[in-house]
């Protein structure tokens, strides 16, 4: 099962604690608004026919953490440790606000990530973000 999501935020919605102040040109959040998120959604979506069972992480959060993983080469422990302890990843995973307290997904997630995320569907993401 699968619920869609809101798709992106914009900087003054994305909570932060007080003095934390993210910035608008960080090479993160610029890469988080040159995808179209929505399109790739309504893609990801589709893996996810039935109506019933365990609600599916956000296409947000999974590829978010397939590009961040990619780009820096962690282990699925230490990818889901960077995003809990950064604002700039969890920004682009799609959280609502900064959320130090607890771990965005179980390590074990990443396969399922890879998984549904197989080189087909890369490859139509990369169509609509050219």
């Amino acid at each position: 099962m699968y619920r869609y999501d809101s798709g992106q935020i914009g900087m003054d919605d994305f909570e932060q604690p007080i003095g934390m102040n993210i910035m608008s040109d960080n090479r993160w959040i610029r890469k988080a608004w040159q995808i179209p998120w929505e399109g790739i959604e309504e893609r990801y979506a589709r893996l996810f026919p039935w109506k019933k069972g365990n609600v599916a992480k956000p296409q947000r959060l999974a590829l978010g953490v397939c590009i961040i993983q990619t780009e820096y080469g962690y282990s699925d422990e230490d990818i889901a440790l960077q995003i809990q302890e950064n604002a700039y990843l969890q920004y682009v995973c799609g959280y609502k606000k900064y959320d130090v307290n607890r771990p965005p997904f179980d390590p074990c997630s990443m396969v399922h990530f890879r998984k549904r995320l197989n080189a087909s569907v890369l490859g139509e993401i990369n169509e609509l973000i050219l």
